[in-house]
């Protein structure tokens, strides 16, 4: 990517606008320990649907109509997952999912706690201002479930950063309702 640029900047030549218009994130797969125990963690708690299993023993998981959403896979025996907060290693940090309101988030995360499963950070962090309840997959993978968040109006602008309103708990983020003016 960087030698494109270099290349580009140095035939003085313009970048022409891409033809890449994606319409939506189509799915995440990613590497489990124990595809059994993910499936069980996906139906149950997230309450998606198992749509197909392939040869080789990966899952297909759907929320909607899309054939999937999620796909396992299953990693090597003793593979471990990486800390997603270790600046020095490259991988994924965590994905979102958003669901209906700020109401329901509140039912989620008594779920959340009742299943046994590890809430890391529930309020709102600022950019975007969507509060959020975040957790840990049975593998260690961050997962956030969000709602409300911003939409960036006709003039491609994003809210200033003193409107944020950060909270450390969903009770905070109904108390401080993010400003808008």
């Amino acid at each position: 990517m960087i030698e494109m640029q270099e290349k580009s900047a140095a035939s003085g030549s313009k970048q022409a606008a891409t033809p890449i218009k994606v319409r939506k994130i189509g799915h995440v797969v990613y590497r489990v320990s124990d595809v059994e125990r993910s499936v069980t963690f996906w139906t149950e708690v997230m309450g998606f649907k198992e749509s197909d299993r392939n040869e080789q023993g990966m899952v297909f998981l759907r929320n909607a109509s899309d054939h999937h959403t999620i796909a396992l896979v299953a990693a090597e025996p003793g593979a471990v997952l990486g800390n997603p907060n270790d600046k020095s290693a490259l991988g994924l940090h965590h994905f979102a999912m958003e669901v209906g309101s700020v109401d329901e988030l509140f039912g989620i995360r008594e779920f959340l706690k009742s299943k046994g499963v590890k809430i890391t950070y529930e309020g709102r962090r600022g950019p975007g201002s969507n509060p959020g309840v975040e957790f840990l997959d049975p593998d260690g993978y961050q997962m956030e479930l969000y709602a409300e968040m911003e939409q960036i109006g006709w003039d491609g602008k994003s809210r200033p950063s003193k409107f944020w309103s950060r909270a450390t708990s969903l009770e905070e983020v109904v108390a401080n309702p993010v400003p808008t003016e």
